[in-house]
């Protein structure tokens, strides 16, 4: 990249698809503080009304995974006004919807707009920014998608507290409206246009391993030897699993290229980006679950708890990506997921006795460790690669981010449900449920902290790129 200077054009293009992505991925956890409230009004058990936020992520994960092909293949203002649209449209059926179906639709024509707009700006900061401040801009942009769905619960706890969840939606609109009219000024990329075909087969093959992987996650929770329906899905997501890695080594088109993370440093990066947002997302699920339903606090309560976590984690972001500028990626890795595993531990461990103003403290040392590490695991790994395979791997770490969301969701939904079922006593359930959440949590912080550290190791062993040997 020839430039120096970040043109104003350039700051007001990812401000316009930053805008967008943040209020798409607000909504992946606003409704979540309000599912009490949904299962009252609309009469369905939280194994169905948890599909608004993990089908809504699986969603934008099929989306996301088509992102290298179209930033390819169409003009990314023509992309953001796709996306601005849908997003238009999505959140006016959600804002009227007199029923749980309805409601889905919607979600989902929202989450095909945060499928396309999320690896957009980051493809808009790739393509704009100069490599001297690549891991700032890549701090403001992982701050978008790490603080939006942080502070979904606060936003969706006082509206629903004050109003009704609906107004969740009637507030996005006109943020939504202003995006579009500035990303049809401001974004200017031009069309690098590659003489690359769809993967059709990796894409259905990909988006029904997914699939089968939240079904089985999700009927887990009241799982019984002889759920048939169970064993078709695990036995689904095994063949799926088999012929999808069978295309990623013989096939021509690849609708992902996962053959990157063959590279240790790379793979590393990859799992721990998962592992980080399997904990955010989930957290974010349920920590306005456990504080409703544990605690018998009202949605308002939920809310005002992960909001000084959220606020944290909006100021560690872009501070994070200057450290890392200046010292490189151990630091700021090594430090947060080791402060995700002890803040994990802590909860897990104090899970009976916390109390607001304990849980509140805890998800703050969670959110301090998350947004020292997610954006500059991504901001790495993009330094690793080639320029023509920056592409590939924008793709690779968004898909990687939502699959994760949704996986995460479903999961940790699954064990609450088992709870219930095993413990008639409402109270007790979700307390254990919510234990042993936190503990599988603690778990994945632990692997995580491990892929940081071996990381560093491999790091160590290799001359850091500098910006005369990376082209961009």
């Amino acid at each position: 990249m020839s430039q120096e200077v970040v043109t104003t054009r350039a700051k007001l293009a990812i401000l316009a698809a930053g805008a967008l992505t943040f209020i798409g991925i607000l909504t992946e956890t606003s409704l979540t503080v309000a599912f009490p409230a949904l299962i009252t009004e609309l009469g369905k058990p939280l194994s169905t009304i948890q599909w608004l936020t993990s089908g809504y992520l699986l969603t934008v994960t099929f989306v996301m995974s088509m992102a290298s092909f179209l930033v390819q293949r169409f003009r990314a203002r023509t992309l953001f006004v796709f996306a601005a649209l849908a997003c238009t449209i999505g959140t006016l059926v959600c804002a009227l919807a007199p029923s749980f179906t309805p409601l889905l639709l919607g979600r989902l024509l929202q989450a095909v707009a945060t499928g396309i707009s999320t690896p957009l700006m980051f493809h808009i900061v790739f393509e704009t920014i100069p490599l001297h401040k690549l891991g700032t801009y890549v701090g403001i942009a992982s701050m978008v998608t790490s603080f939006a769905p942080a502070l979904g619960p606060t936003y969706g706890g006082i509206l629903t507290h004050a109003m009704s969840w609906r107004m969740i939606f009637w507030f996005i609109l006109p943020v939504v409206l202003a995006s579009l009219a500035l990303g049809i000024v401001a974004i200017r990329l031009p069309l690098r246009r590659l003489d690359k075909r769809f993967d059709l087969y990796g894409f259905i093959t990909l988006c029904v391993l997914m699939y089968s992987l939240i079904e089985v996650c999700d009927r887990l929770g009241n799982a019984k030897a002889s759920d048939y329906g169970l064993w078709a899905f695990v036995l689904t997501a095994v063949l799926c699993l088999a012929l999808f890695i069978w295309h990623m080594v013989h096939g021509k088109q690849r609708i992902l290229d996962f053959r990157l993370l063959a590279r240790p440093i790379l793979g590393l990066r990859a799992t721990n980006f998962f592992l980080l947002q399997f904990t955010n997302i989930g957290m974010s699920f349920l920590i306005p679950i456990f504080v409703q339903n544990a605690m018998h606090m009202d949605a308002l309560s939920a809310g005002l708890i992960v909001l000084p976590g959220s606020l944290v984690g909006s100021l560690v972001s872009p501070i994070a990506g200057k450290i890392y500028d200046r010292k490189g990626a151990t630091l700021p890795l090594v430090v947060g997921n080791a402060s995700m595993l002890i803040g994990a531990l802590l909860l897990w461990y104090f899970t009976h006795s916390l109390t607001a103003v304990s849980l509140m403290c805890l998800y703050v040392f969670v959110r301090f460790g998350f947004n020292c590490s997610f954006g500059n695991t991504m901001s790495d790994a993009a330094k690793h690669v080639q320029a023509h395979e920056k592409g590939d791997i924008n793709a690779l770490f968004n898909t990687l981010q939502q699959f994760a969301g949704s996986l995460g969701t479903a999961a940790l939904s699954a064990v609450i449900t088992h709870a219930q079922i095993v413990n008639p006593d409402a109270t007790s359930a979700v307390r254990d449920g919510g234990q042993s959440d936190f503990l599988l949590l603690s778990v994945l912080a632990a692997c995580g902290l491990i892929c940081a550290l071996l990381a560093a190791r491999i790091s160590g062993k290799q001359q850091e790129p500098t910006l005369e040997s990376i082209e961009v």
